[in-house]
């Protein structure tokens, strides 16, 4: 190790009288390795009661740096001793104010103090310490610690098939080695993992990471550590957190490009142009970082700008994609810069907390293409995952397409669609609503339905139904896109094996009467029966309603109607809303929807809803 001088010399012995080290020269072990090397003699070290305290608390919270500059203090005085160098404290300890002014400089500065009224040197590490104490005229030295790049300690366990290393004290070594869909636990050796091993590799690491270009601190907890160091990520916990401590390294076995996957000409189209929306999800370990990291570059040669956001940051992508922390712990804050940088996509990689959801939710609907990456054990797991978090009319906005990776291939690919019809094992005419439709993307075939039932959201698998009903569906999305050409309204849905066209009245009567003809040789084409009716049922009675504000919602209470009824809501002459009666005779209508604002916008005019029963 060399110790630089600010003006690039190098220093061949230093000897003072009165040392004063910082917390950063402490942590980064100045004195002793200067007293090794007989640099420092027949001096005194004055250790600040502020830096004391600073490493203390560093140590309490399980942070590694206190402890290294804590080893570092009774160090000093084992290697001091043989060489006239003494140890002792000097200054005030830090106030309450001090500590919480400590991020301003408040300790840097009771440091400097100790310094100027004991007549010592300052020794530190910081560059800012070392420009402000010149600036106060107080005599200061600046070590910039250099040092050629050392073996990283756990790499001797590291062969070309290992995924991850788990290193825990009182149990043997262990890697998990191969790659998605062939991986087997392997034992490195018999004898267990020691404390002094785990202490003296803890130690290496941090050295590294304080040295190294490649290195950082995702997370500093009490209790855990997270370093991305080059391609590896290092997870260190300790007690209280863990049982005893315990080192993993998971680092990424290969690279892929999106075509090593040997994806489907339909999903690369439908990436390139369609989906801006998407989910990856998976079991742990099962490759979706590295599918990810992909994608992310797979949109880069696209001619896209993409950023990524990650905790810990481990995606293998180029130089060319800025890889994005928590800004201040906080993404919604990394959220507000991004929107001013306008990426074309951007990769939020392991999406775990409900404020990643909603991140991810406001970006996407800022127009900002979303790639999440996300633990499910299934892709509809994944999907519900947002259901509570956004409206069910937004989700396909939200969402449009979900690949499930297993075993490092893609398994699974959903895409996400919304209409409106009767649900499957529903008969009755008056229960269409919209639905959010899960299909897949390959076979287009039905997998899910999702929607409302009275006041729950419902999820229902349809993938287990008949041949000959998925094939009625299918004809009746031939129906549909043939009979919007001819009617922007018209929606079809399948019912007791015939296909209902509803629509609006004007298109009803087009239908009907213009285009008769070709409905009739469209029922010969399909060999399925179509009838066209207008999208409302005539209206029953009319019922007595009362409307009231609450959290964001319109909340419409009905008089002589039961549970499960249907209604429809009308404004003036115009219809905003047909729905089923909830729990306690009530309809809730967000403010935000269609519907909702139309509401509300007549209420403000003095003008109360009518409701009426459907017949």
């Amino acid at each position: 190790m060399l110790l630089i001088r600010a003006d690039g010399r190098c220093w061949d012995r230093l000897a003072q009288q009165k040392i004063v080290p910082d917390t950063s020269a402490l942590i980064n072990q100045v004195i002793s390795s200067m007293i090794e090397r007989g640099e420092i003699k027949d001096s005194e070290i004055i250790v600040p009661l502020a830096a004391l305290d600073e490493l203390q608390a560093m140590a309490s919270k399980g942070r590694i740096e206190g402890v290294l500059g804590l080893q570092e203090i009774k160090r000093i005085r084992e290697l001091g001793s043989g060489c006239g160098v003494e140890v002792r404290f000097g200054g005030e300890r830090p106030s309450l104010e001090d500590i919480k002014l400590a991020r301003g400089g408040r300790i840097d500065a009771l440091i400097r103090d100790v310094a100027k009224s004991e007549g010592a040197s300052l020794y530190t590490s910081d560059y800012v310490q070392y420009l402000v104490a010149e600036a106060e005229n107080l005599p200061a030295r600046y070590f910039q610690i250099t040092e050629p790049r050392k073996e990283i300690p756990f790499e001797r366990y590291i062969t070309e098939d290992t995924m991850s290393l788990h290193l825990k004290v009182g149990a043997p070594p262990m890697a998990k080695v191969g790659k998605p869909g062939e991986i087997r636990l392997v034992r490195l050796r018999e004898e267990p993992f020691t404390r002094d091993e785990a202490d003296s590799m803890i130690n290496s690491l941090m050295w590294t990471v304080k040295h190294s270009d490649d290195a950082v601190i995702e997370i500093a907890r009490a209790g855990a550590t997270v370093i991305q160091l080059g391609q590896y990520r290092i997870s260190i916990t300790r007690p209280p957190f863990s049982d005893d401590v315990e080192i993993t390294v998971v680092r990424p076995v290969v690279k892929l490009s999106i075509y090593d996957y040997k994806l489907s000409e339909r999903l690369l189209r439908r990436l390139s142009t369609r989906a801006e929306g998407i989910l990856i999800a998976g079991p742990p370990g099962s490759g979706k970082t590295t599918f990810a990291s992909s994608l992310a570059e797979y949109y880069w040669s696209l001619g896209k700008i993409v950023k990524t956001f990650e905790s810990p940051r481990d995606l293998q992508v180029g130089p060319e994609i800025t890889q994005l922390a928590p800004l201040e712990g906080d993404f919604e804050k990394s959220a507000e810069i991004l929107l001013l940088i306008r990426p074309d996509f951007t990769i939020f990689d392991e999406m775990r907390k409900p404020k990643d959801f909603q991140v991810y939710i406001d970006m996407r609907l800022a127009g900002v293409g979303m790639v999440g990456v996300i633990h499910a054990s299934d892709p509809i797991d994944a999907i519900q995952r947002f259901i509570s978090k956004t409206e069910l009319g937004m989700l396909p906005y939200i969402v449009d397409t979900v690949i499930f990776i297993r075993e490092g291939r893609v398994d699974k690919v959903y895409e996400l669609r919304q209409t409106v019809r009767i649900p499957w094992g529903m008969t009755e005419r008056d229960l269409a609503r919209p639905i959010v439709e899960v299909v897949d993307l390959e076979t287009s075939q039905l997998v899910y339905e999702i929607y409302t039932f009275g006041d729950q959201i419902t999820v229902v698998q349809v993938s287990g139904q008949s041949k000959a009903q998925r094939e009625l569906e299918k004809r009746a999305r031939v129906a549909e896109r043939l009979l919007r050409r001819l009617a922007e309204s018209a929606q079809v849905s399948l019912e007791d094996g015939r296909l209902v066209v509803r629509c609006e009245r004007d298109d009803y009567v087009r239908l009907t009467e213009k285009y008769a003809g070709r409905i009739r040789r469209l029922e010969q084409k399909l060999g399925v029966k179509i009838e066209v009716e207008p999208r409302f049922p005539s209206l029953g009675s009319e019922v007595d309603a009362t409307i009231n504000d609450a959290d964001g919602r319109l909340e419409i209470l009905l008089n002589g109607v039961r549970e499960g009824q249907r209604v429809s809501v009308y404004v003036g002459e115009r219809h905003v809303l047909t729905a089923t009666v909830g729990k306690g005779r009530k309809i809730r209508v967000s403010k935000k929807s269609e519907a909702g604002a139309a509401i509300l916008k007549h209420l403000l005019a003095g003008e109360k809803p009518r409701v009426f029963r459907l017949s």
